[in-house]
């Protein structure tokens, strides 16, 4: 840090597991890449090129050496697995991780539907060849998932060599975890805590109002994902009760 403050919530530092960031990338050029790498490194943990972008993305394997060589894993997004999969491709996607030397890997089945059974046998054949992000949830906002289901999906898929299990929100954080407006489904939030552990849970959080909802329930090294990248350094300060919205959360009383 640039100085020095007292009353400073205690943040993990990098590599961590528990407090990461993971950001979306949805066409950031390779120079763009670069100038936001500058300001990244000590915040980000993880990048993911979104939905199914790598496919159409101009120097594509520039862009993910730039950032393994900052030290930033970075994963195709859940939708371009699930295209894979479609396609009866999976032996294929496997062959395109290694060719590109990615070792973080998204399990989804937001577009597609996927007996659980099978997602879990495609979870536990990825994590032995690298990390696993399992997400949970539907991207269709009229296929509303009951709590329980949450929890028995989250503890199977973590069972089954998920590093993390990721909630749903898609890149606008309108579905899953949220309602339509983009408000918090508090009540299914709360009772998912009951039953899986909080640093396993990346919670998907592109909206500020998410992100404060999540800092104040879990504290600073809460798990937050679908982060902008013009956001990281904002959500950095959010974290330690540098924005307004947190200022009051870690002073002592």
């Amino acid at each position: 840090m640039n100085f020095s403050l007292t009353q400073m919530p205690l943040r993990n530092v990098k590599p961590r597991t528990e407090g990461v960031t993971m950001v979306m990338d949805k066409g950031l050029s390779l120079e763009e890449a670069r100038q936001f790498i500058e300001n990244a490194i000590p915040h980000v943990d993880m990048i993911k090129l979104g939905f199914g972008t790598a496919y159409v993305t101009p120097k594509l394997r520039e862009k993910i050496e730039l950032y393994q060589g900052a030290g930033i894993p970075v994963y195709f997004g859940g939708t371009l697995f699930e295209a894979f999969l479609i396609r009866n491709q999976f032996n294929d996607y496997i062959s395109l991780c290694k060719d590109y030397q990615i070792s973080y890997m998204e399990v989804s089945d937001g577009s597609i539907v996927i007996p659980h059974a099978e997602k879990c046998g495609y979870i536990e054949k990825l994590s032995t060849i690298g990390t696993v992000l399992s997400e949970v949830g539907s991207k269709d906002a009229e296929h509303i998932i009951p709590p329980y289901k949450w929890i028995e999906l989250m503890r199977a898929e973590l069972s089954a060599g998920a590093s993390y299990v990721i909630a749903e929100a898609r890149e606008a954080g309108n579905v899953g975890i949220y309602r339509g407006s983009g408000e918090v489904r508090e009540g299914l939030v709360q009772e998912i805590l009951t039953q899986i552990p909080g640093e396993k849970i990346l919670w998907e959080a592109p909206q500020k109002v998410q992100q404060l909802y999540f800092i104040e329930l879990l504290g600073a090294n809460v798990n937050l994902g679908n982060i902008a990248p013009g956001e990281i350094i904002a959500l950095e300060a959010m974290r330690i009760g540098l924005r307004g919205d947190t200022f009051n959360l870690f002073l002592d009383k």
